[in-house]
C-alpha cells in the first residue's frame, strides 16, 4: 500500500453529488421553506391564514384569496443581510431580493358571492448564508474516519460492497480510495492506522434560491364560507462552494475546495377553507393542507483536494445526475378576527414532519408513443429514509399578527414566529449508512439548527388605489456544529475514537421590505 503521504483530504467525496442531495442534511435545506411574500403579509408574522384578503395566503391557506373583493396587483423588493457574516469567495453578507409579484382577478358570482382567479411569484427559500468556523482537533480527523469506517467494515463502495484495506483498489469512491492507499501500517501492532491533526478551518458561502410560482381558483359562498385551491411550481437553484483545512504543528496538511450545483423543480397542490360560524360576527377560522412537493432534481460537483502541499487530486463531474426528493406533506389551522376598521388579530399554527422526508433514486424512464412523452419511475432510498427518519422531527411553526389602524389611510403591523427545531440533539450525518447518500459525499460536516424567533413589523398607507406597505424582519437560529461525524470504535485489534466537539453558531439575519399595490 503506497504510504507516501501521511495525511490525507478532510471530505468523504471527490466525484459526483449525486448522493449529496440525497442526504438528510441536504435534503432538509430543500424541504425548508423562509417567512416571505408581501410587506403586509410579513409585517403580520404570516400570521393572516384565516384573516385572508393578502395574495402570500396563496401559498399557505388557498381559501384566503376568496376573500378578495377587487382585484388587485402588487410586487415586492427587498433587502436582506446576514449578521456577524464575513464576506467569503466573491460572496457578500447583503443581497438585493426581488421577493413577489402577483395579481387577483375578482369578478362576482352572486350578490354576496364571488370567484376569484390569482398567480403569484414568491421567493419561498433563500438560500443566502455564509458559514465561517474554527476549532481544535485534538488528535481527531478527517482521514480517521474512513479509517475506523474501513477496519469496522462499514466503509462501502458505489456497488455497496464493503472495501478492504488489503484491497484497496477495491474502492470506487475516489476520496475514500485516496484514504485507503494513504494510511500508515503500525507493523509492530500489525494494523492500519491513521495520523491525527491539531485543528480545522471551514469555511463555506451558500447562495441561490427557491422561486414558487402559485396558480389559485377560490371563491366563497355567502361572503359566510371560503374555498381555496392552488397548484404550486417551483423552481430549485443551489450554489454551494466551501474551503476545508486541517493542520499539524502549524502547517496545514490538508486543503479541500468542493463547488457543488443543485437545479430542478417541483410541484404541490394546497387547498383550504375559511368559515365564519357566527353570521354576526367576523371570527373565522381556517384550515389548510398541502401534499408534498415532488421534486426532480439534477445535481454536479468539482472538488480539489491538496495532500501536503504538493499532491493535488481533482475530480470533475461533468455528468448530471438526477434524482428525486418528496417533502412532507403540511397541516394548517387558523384564526383571525376583526373589530371593525381599526383592529386585525391573527393566529396561525403548521405542522409538518420532516422525519418523512423520501429521498429516491431514479430507477428508470419509459416512452408513451400515443401521447410523444416520457416518464420516469423511482423508488425510495430506503437506508437513508431511515436515517433521516431518526435525524429530523416534526415542526410546529406559530405565527401570531395583528394589524392596527390609527388613521384610515395608515396601518401599523407587528408579528411573531416560533419555529421548533427540525433537528434532533443527537443527530449527526451518518456516513456509514449502506446507501448511496454515504458511497459518494461532496461533505462530511453538519450542523444542528435549534428553534427559529421571527420578529416583524410593517407599515402601510393608501393613496386611494394605490398602497405603499414596507416591513422589517429580524430572525434568530442557533444551532451546533461538527465537521464530521464522532465515534469510538472497536475490534479485536485496536480500541479507537475520533471526537470532534460540536462549535456554537448561528444565524441572524435582518431584511427589509417594499410593496407597492393597486386595486382596480
Amino acid at each position: 500500500m503506497n504510504k507516501k503521504y501521511l495525511y490525507i483530504a478532510a471530505m468523504m467525496v471527490l466525484t459526483s453529488l449525486h448522493v449529496a442531495a440525497q442526504e438528510t442534511y441536504e435534503n432538509a435545506k430543500i424541504a425548508s421553506t423562509d417567512l416571505n411574500g408581501t410587506a403586509r403579509y410579513v409585517g403580520m408574522g404570516g400570521a393572516m391564514e384565516a384573516l385572508g384578503a393578502d395574495i402570500s395566503t396563496i401559498s399557505t391557506n388557498p381559501a384566503g384569496i376568496g376573500l378578495f373583493r377587487k382585484s388587485y396587483f402588487g410586487a415586492t423588493f427587498g433587502i436582506v443581510t446576514q449578521q456577524d457574516a464575513s464576506s467569503f469567495a466573491g460572496n457578500g453578507k447583503t443581497k438585493l431580493s426581488f421577493d413577489q409579484a402577483g395579481f387577483v382577478y375578482s369578478g362576482r358570482a352572486g350578490l354576496e358571492s364571488y370567484v376569484n382567479f390569482a398567480f403569484n411569484y414568491h421567493k419561498s427559500r433563500n438560500f443566502n448564508h455564509i458559514l465561517s468556523v474554527a476549532d481544535r482537533l485534538d488528535n481527531a480527523s478527517q482521514n480517521k474516519v474512513t479509517y475506523l469506517k474501513a477496519i469496522n467494515e462499514v466503509l462501502y463502495n458505489t456497488h455497496g460492497g464493503v472495501i478492504d484495506l488489503d484491497d484497496p483498489q477495491s474502492a470506487c469512491n475516489q476520496l475514500d480510495d485516496i484514504y485507503a492507499n494513504n494510511l500508515n501500517y503500525d507493523y509492530i501492532k500489525n494494523t492500519w492506522y491513521a495520523f491525527p491533526m491539531d485543528n480545522y478551518t471551514m469555511d463555506r458561502a451558500h447562495k441561490g434560491y427557491i422561486s414558487e410560482y402559485d396558480i389559485n381558483l377560490s371563491g366563497n359562498i355567502n361572503d359566510r364560507v371560503y374555498l381555496g385551491f392552488t397548484v404550486g411550481i417551483y423552481d430549485v437553484t443551489y450554489r454551494h462552494f466551501g474551503e476545508y483545512t486541517e493542520s499539524e504543528g502549524g502547517i496545514q496538511r490538508v486543503f479541500v475546495a468542493d463547488d457543488r450545483h443543485i437545479d430542478g423543480s417541483g410541484f404541490d397542490i394546497k387547498a383550504g377553507v375559511i368559515f365564519r360560524p357566527i353570521e354576526e360576527s367576523a371570527l373565522r377560522f381556517g384550515l389548510s393542507v398541502s401534499t408534498p412537493t415532488w421534486y426532480s432534481l439534477k445535481s454536479s460537483n468539482n472538488t480539489d483536494v491538496i495532500l501536503n502541499d504538493y499532491e493535488r487530486k481533482t475530480a470533475n463531474n461533468n455528468d448530471v445526475y438526477e434524482f428525486k426528493l418528496y417533502t412532507p406533506w403540511k397541516f394548517g389551522l387558523s384564526a383571525g378576527h376583526t373589530i371593525g376598521s381599526m383592529l386585525a388579530l391573527g393566529l396561525s399554527y403548521e405542522y409538518s414532519d420532516y422525519g418523512s422526508l423520501d429521498s429516491r433514486y431514479n430507477t428508470g424512464s419509459s416512452y408513451n408513443w400515443y401521447y410523444d412523452s416520457y416518464s420516469e419511475s423511482s423508488e425510495s432510498d430506503k437506508e437513508m429514509n431511515r436515517h433521516t427518519e431518526r435525524t429530523l422531527k416534526g415542526v410546529s411553526t406559530i405565527k401570531v399578527g395583528a394589524e392596527m389602524r390609527p388613521i384610515p389611510e395608515m396601518k401599523v403591523r407587528l408579528g411573531y414566529n416560533y419555529v421548533s427545531p427540525k433537528y434532533e440533539k443527537e443527530g449527526f450525518k451518518d456516513g456509514t449508512i449502506a446507501s448511496t447518500g454515504s458511497y459518494i459525499s461532496s461533505a462530511t460536516d453538519y450542523t444542528n439548527w435549534e428553534e427559529t424567533h421571527r420578529i416583524t413589523c410593517g407599515l402601510g398607507y393608501a393613496f386611494g388605489p394605490l398602497d405603499l406597505s414596507v416591513a422589517y424582519q429580524y430572525s434568530t437560529t442557533n444551532g451546533q456544529f461538527s465537521p464530521f461525524m464522532n465515534g469510538i470504535f472497536r475490534n479485536d485489534l485496536i480500541s479507537d475514537e475520533n471526537i470532534a466537539r460540536p462549535v456554537s453558531v448561528s444565524d441572524k439575519r435582518h431584511q427589509i421590505m417594499m410593496t407597492l399595490g393597486y386595486t382596480f
